[in-house]
């Protein structure tokens, strides 16, 4: 698929790659939106908030239509849940609290069709390919899915090198509000020292085995930090932010 190829293009060229999870809100007008605003890809987060399905299919496909990335974080990341997502037709898939390359080999099952996995397509993803053939969804959604395990436990941090390392992982994720619970320091961003020692060792483990990391959290100071793969915020979030700051500003420019 063309739009998880120009993804993977970005990631292997090391270019800055911005995007923002879709959580709150989700509709094809808002990637509109993205698409003109600059970004590279977005997240409809199906983990906090149960977004109807045909819906999600919608913005899936419209993505597919745009060229344009959007993936899909299903409600956890068991074999129905992650097949399910992928039966929507996003281009991959941002998979919550993975603790082990073992879980990741239960996630290809849902992945991948036979001989690789036990996916039976169905749905909206049927629309990616011209022929219902194993060789045109391997050529077409298999070879380009981009795979992305959230580590937010302690479990998973000691993993890191082998869920890295795992031949589905696209890239290395981090949760980090879970992982930060987890560690003690609920809540208190990226700068804690705990929390900086934890992405240090992710970072270090995705590049071991030649891979991107994938970050969330405040866009200004991870990219100042030098990360190539961030998503900076939730869409209503951001758009609270920017009325606040504009209203602020003119607030205390009014005479």
């Amino acid at each position: 698929m063309k739009s998880a190829i120009k993804l993977r293009d970005r990631l292997e060229r090391q270019d800055l790659t911005l995007g923002i999870l879709l959580t709150d809100h989700i509709s094809v007008q808002i990637i509109e939106l993205a698409i003109g605003g600059g970004l590279d890809y977005v997240i409809v987060d199906m983990e906090h908030l149960r977004h109807a399905e045909p819906q999600v299919a919608d913005v899936c496909a419209f993505g597919r239509i745009a060229n344009f990335p959007v993936l899909v974080r299903p409600s956890a990341s068991t074999i129905n849940d992650a097949r399910s997502a992928m039966d929507l037709g996003p281009c991959g898939l941002l998979l919550p609290t993975v603790e082990s390359a073992e879980h990741l080999n239960r996630i290809r099952e849902a992945v991948y069709m036979p001989p690789r996995g036990s996916r039976r397509p169905g749905g909206p993803g049927n629309r990616w390919v011209t022929e219902y053939n194993y060789d045109s969804f391997k050529s077409t959604v298999e070879d380009h899915v981009i795979i992305i395990p959230q580590v937010e436990t302690t479990s998973g941090l000691e993993n890191a090198k082998e869920i890295a390392n795992h031949e589905l992982t696209t890239a290395l994720g981090i949760g980090p509000f879970d992982l930060s619970a987890q560690l003690g320091v609920c809540g208190e961003g990226p700068q804690n020292p705990l929390m900086q020692k934890a992405m240090q060792h992710l970072c270090a483990a995705a590049e071991s085995v030649g891979k991107p990391m994938w970050t969330i959290g405040p866009g200004d100071f991870l990219v100042e930090e030098g990360h190539k793969f961030v998503c900076f915020g939730e869409a209503m979030g951001l758009l609270q932010l920017s009325l606040r700051n504009n209203v602020d500003r003119m607030r205390k420019n009014a005479k």
